[in-house]
């Protein structure tokens, strides 16, 4: 990763409902957050699971301030979102 990246991964898993990616996707992108990759999928029909990697360069929020605005953005629905900072989460999950 390159000194001028601030590279984040979102995931969010749930009861799938129509919407929820535009959601993420907005508040996101209202605060300069650029998402670089996105992989989602329906799992049996009702649970959705989605994994983002996005760059918080130009962003002026802590990763606290960008999950309290996601996780505001979703409060309607039945969805548990997380944000970490990529090179702890690929420390975290590295084989």
């Amino acid at each position: 990763m390159g000194m001028n990246k601030k590279r984040i991964v979102v995931t969010v898993i749930g009861k799938d409902e129509v919407g929820i990616v535009a959601k993420v996707a907005t508040v996101l992108a209202e605060n300069k957050i650029n998402i670089i990759d996105i992989n989602q999928k329906i799992l049996g029909d009702e649970i959705f699971a989605m994994t983002l990697l996005a760059d918080r360069m130009d962003s002026t929020l802590s990763l606290a301030q960008i999950t309290d605005r996601l996780k505001e953005s979703i409060k309607s629905m039945s969805l548990k979102v997380t944000v970490q900072d990529s090179e702890v989460f690929q420390y975290m999950h590295r084989v």
